[in-house]
């Protein structure tokens, strides 16, 4: 087997067109989401494959190049920029059934649910959960954080990572301006509507509390990976982009709907 580089070093296995990555208690739960939006016509998610007996969920490969922080190349472009917004709407439209279609069957999800459950967000729509060809986004990974909330929660933080609204220097690329014209080319190519706009600059502070305080709970729960994030301050760059979002609210938020 090929080890993958990237996420969970040491974990990640790839064999012929397939994928072994470790089982989580939600792992049976995202192989459903995964099932049914296949049959719904999305096709850009890895498609399940059930689980082994060495405790690892098994996936087909998503082909494509994948990349990470700092946003440089295919990644950076406008193409990949609105493509994966565009990718992100139809994921949703696709999965929006799920829980009607399941509602008698146990569901559990790494993170919390939250009202109005509209579609199975990502949980983690980031630039290094997607797979390009060229400067096109054509794929999907990762849905460990996928769980049950509004649509906006979701491309909140995909706004945050993709615009990106970040300071740390290793993550930030542009300046205020050039973040807030992506932030609204993003919205543009998703089609959301401008009064769903509007309150997008608190969901992005909500929704990265929220990650600062899973981060924190983890680490009550022992989880090393988490306590060393913290003891290094990964959290202290999310504090950080919080008061930046804050600061800048309500420029924000005219971009976006300018």
């Amino acid at each position: 087997m090929e080890e993958l580089q990237g996420g969970r070093e040491g974990h990640i296995f790839r064999s012929d067109n397939k994928i072994y990555r470790p089982r989580g208690k939600w792992s049976e739960t995202v192989q459903f989401l995964l099932s049914h939006i296949a049959e719904h016509g999305f096709n850009s998610a890895p498609k399940p494959y059930g689980f082994d007996g060495k405790n690892n969920e098994i996936l087909s490969y998503v082909e494509g190049d994948v990349f990470n922080y700092p946003l440089k190349g295919n990644i950076a472009t406008t193409e990949a920029l609105t493509s994966a917004a565009k990718l992100l709407r139809l994921y949703h439209d696709a999965s929006s059934s799920f829980l009607s279609k399941h509602s008698n069957q146990p569901m559990k999800w790494m993170l919390p649910s939250r009202e109005p459950t509209e579609v199975i967000c990502h949980g983690d729509y980031a630039p290094y959960n997607v797979s390009l060809m060229g400067s096109e986004t054509v794929g999907i990974i990762d849905f460990d954080t996928a769980h049950p909330a509004p649509r906006t929660w979701d491309i909140a933080y995909a706004l945050y990572c993709w615009a990106p609204f970040k300071t740390h220097e290793y993550d930030a690329m542009g300046d205020l301006a050039s973040q807030s014209i992506r932030a609204k080319q993003f919205c543009d190519a998703y089609g959301l509507l401008d009064v769903d706009r509007l309150g997008l600059v608190n969901a992005m502070i909500d929704r990265i509390q929220a990650l600062v305080d899973h981060m924190h709970n983890e680490v009550s729960n022992g989880n090393q990976a988490f306590i060393e994030n913290i003891n290094d301050g990964h959290h202290l760059a999310y504090l950080t982009d919080i008061n930046y979002l804050s600061s800048h609210q309500q420029y924000i938020i005219d971009a976006l709907v300018s």
